[in-house]
């Protein structure tokens, strides 16, 4: 369960979309979450997935690999799809005690559930076609214009890059926990929901260590270069945008075009 998170990783791969310039895609990312919790019927969702499918299919990615990314947030999709098929009034189609399905409720339910799988399919997309190194830089580009007024942009992106790196790494951390702590017996697998969660709380500790030693490591490697984002930094791999990049951008515009079209007219 824990290695199924595919948030924060990288896919290794030389599909078009990972060469694609880096502010490339996080600009079609942003626009495509947007564009999630815009529409509002079934055609609308049925033309975000359509570009989620072309998105996948262009990256190259396994379909297996990305669809793993929903098995732990398989309960969340759960549970709000129950929690809006029961809770959201209107007309009845099904009746059972106080159990009630309306069909508004039913159509809220679906929609929720769409939102957050393209939702989370679609981040994991950047990051898994993306080099860490490449997203740091491409932030950085496009909050460059904050300089102006203050805002760090380098540290931001910094920041952000690293709690996105962190990830992995903090659940493989988790893992090497869990395994040590079942070797000495611990049970993780068997109870009910509660009694699993309780036996989680222990692991919190060690978990919160390790997360500061490596915070603490990290740190340490940077001072030890002497790193600084104040700086204005060079780069050995200047950024630029090539003839795919622009044909992405049209891509992009046609597809928003399309979302405010559905959204307006229909």
């Amino acid at each position: 369960m824990i290695r199924d998170i595919t948030l924060g990783q990288y896919y290794p791969g030389g599909s078009m979309i990972h060469k694609l310039d880096a502010r490339t895609k996080i600009i079609a990312t942003m626009v495509y979450i947007v564009a999630v919790f815009v529409v509002k019927d079934f055609l609308g969702f049925a033309m975000l997935f359509l570009a989620l499918a072309f998105a996948i299919a262009a990256s190259r990615v396994p379909l297996k690999f990305i669809l793993r990314g929903l098995k732990p947030i398989f309960f969340l999709i759960a549970f709000t799809f129950l929690l809006n098929m029961f809770m959201v009034q209107g007309d009845p189609i099904f009746e059972w005690g106080i159990l009630h399905i309306t069909r508004q409720g039913l159509r809220t339910a679906v929609f929720m559930a769409l939102r957050l799988s393209f939702l989370i399919i679609g981040a994991s997309l950047l990051t898994l076609t993306t080099k860490p190194i490449h997203l740091t830089d491409g932030i950085e580009s496009l909050l460059s214009p904050l300089n102006k007024v203050g805002v760090p942009a380098h540290d931001l992106a910094m920041m952000m890059t690293i709690a996105l790196r962190f990830i992995p790494t903090l659940l493989e951390e988790l893992d090497k926990i869990m395994k040590a702590q079942q070797a000495r017996g611990a049970d993780f697998e068997t109870g009910n929901i509660l009694r699993r969660a309780k036996a989680l709380v222990p692991i919190l500790v060690p978990l919160f260590i390790s997360a500061f030693r490596i915070a603490q490591d990290l740190a340490m490697a940077m001072e030890s270069r002497c790193y600084g984002g104040n700086f204005k930094r060079t780069r050995m791999n200047a950024m630029t945008m090539g003839r795919a990049d622009a044909v992405s951008f049209i891509a992009l515009a046609i597809f928003v075009g399309i979302i405010i079209a559905e959204r307006v007219l229909i």
